[in-house]
């Protein structure tokens, strides 16, 4: 491997994305995924078995969820001597403003970024989930001589899914002509993956550029607009990859998950993907309880039944409750005889008086944080 030194910069999403429900509390960074790891784990890992030491996360509303995960970065085993993780907000106007893109928070820390000592950036969103070794963008994109390299997935069911997601539209030598948006009219799409490989200077012009252009501009907008003038390229990414742009998004990629094989491609042993471990005791299964493929994180009590779900920490399930193919966050309790089916359970909800809360596979029922019902 050459030693080519890189920054990392983990982005925040743009104004059109809006998963419902779940991002009224928390960005999408900070959402629990698989129980017990969150969104923003998946790039900060990637870039920590990378080698990539130094690590920007921008943070744009509220913050408090990712800045308490997140904390000093030492869970995500960073060199402590060279390496740091560093939160950088951006304040300057509200969450769903058009104001507040990611070229407006590049702009408010530009000094921090020019003061960075490594010659190249990557910049991977806080809202996508897929492995990818780094160093092999970084080689491809050094030896290539490229302005830009931009990550990709190749999909064939783009009309259902990646709804509001980029496209990247190439020619035969993976040149890259213009970055659209998926409005869901055919079926096979590269999808742009958000993920950016440059020199520092070249993302600094970028980002002047932008300011320059247009008030609302955000990086793929300014990229797009210099695909004429940069040779930017694209690079293909293979495996498990999930966009969650949507409360929908959201449940298939986790529920998608309790499938061994597709699991199995994410998660490997020579590629761990950190996070802030809690100290719990185990769960606690009693006799009553039957639980099949599912996950079930620590701390939980289950006296009922789970099918197809994903449980977070310290949940709590009555005796006779039936729990199938949903997600349930930590500390929600559900009662007695009571069932649910297709459903997503936001943290310390409490399932006490309603019998049936069922969802459909495609439009799964949202409770709210703290909600009793």
């Amino acid at each position: 491997m050459m030693s080519i030194k890189a920054f990392g910069i983990v982005s925040s999403p743009d104004n059109s994305v809006h998963v419902e429900g779940l991002q009224d509390y928390r960005p999408i960074g900070a959402f629990s995924f698989l129980g017990r790891f969150r969104v923003i784990d998946f790039p900060i890992s990637n870039m920590s078995n990378s080698d990539i030491n130094r690590i920007q996360v921008y943070v744009q509303s509220r913050p408090r969820s990712i800045a308490e995960h997140v904390g000093s970065g030492r869970h995500y085993n960073i060199n402590s001597k060279r390496g740091k993780i560093q939160l950088l907000f951006s304040e300057n106007s509200s969450s769903r403003s058009i104001y507040n893109n990611d070229i407006s928070a590049y702009l408010e820390n530009i000094d921090i970024i020019q003061r960075m000592h490594q010659e190249y950036v990557i910049i991977a969103p806080s809202y996508m989930v897929y492995k990818q070794d780094y160093r092999q963008l970084l080689e491809t994109h050094v030896a290539s001589g490229a302005d830009i390299t931009l990550l990709y997935h190749k999909v064939d069911n783009a009309r259902e899914y990646f709804k509001n997601c980029h496209t990247l539209s190439l020619n035969r030598q993976k040149g890259v002509q213009s970055i659209g948006k998926n409005m869901g009219t055919a079926k096979d799409k590269n999808i742009f993956m958000e993920t950016y490989c440059m020199k520092r200077d070249t993302f600094v012009q970028l980002v002047k550029a932008a300011s320059w252009e247009s008030s609302i501009y955000t990086l793929s907008d300014i990229v797009n607009i210099k695909c004429k003038d940069l040779d930017v390229r694209g690079y293909q990414h293979r495996g498990y990859f999930a966009t969650l742009t949507s409360l929908n998004d959201y449940f298939n990629a986790s529920l998608e998950l309790l499938n061994y094989d597709i699991a199995s491609d994410l998660f490997r042993a020579e590629w761990p993907i950190y996070t802030r471990t809690t100290d719990s005791c185990p769960t606690e299964y009693f006799e009553s309880s039957k639980v099949t493929n599912s996950f079930v994180s620590n701390g939980c009590l289950i006296e009922g039944t789970v099918e197809n779900s994903i449980i977070g920490r310290g949940v709590v399930i009555k005796k006779g409750a039936v729990i199938r193919n949903s997600i349930v966050l930590a500390y929600a309790t559900v009662e007695e005889d009571i069932r649910i089916e297709n459903a997503i359970l936001d943290k310390w909800a409490h399932i006490i008086h309603a019998k049936e809360i069922i969802g459909e596979p495609d439009a799964p029922q949202y409770i709210k944080r703290q909600d009793t019902l």
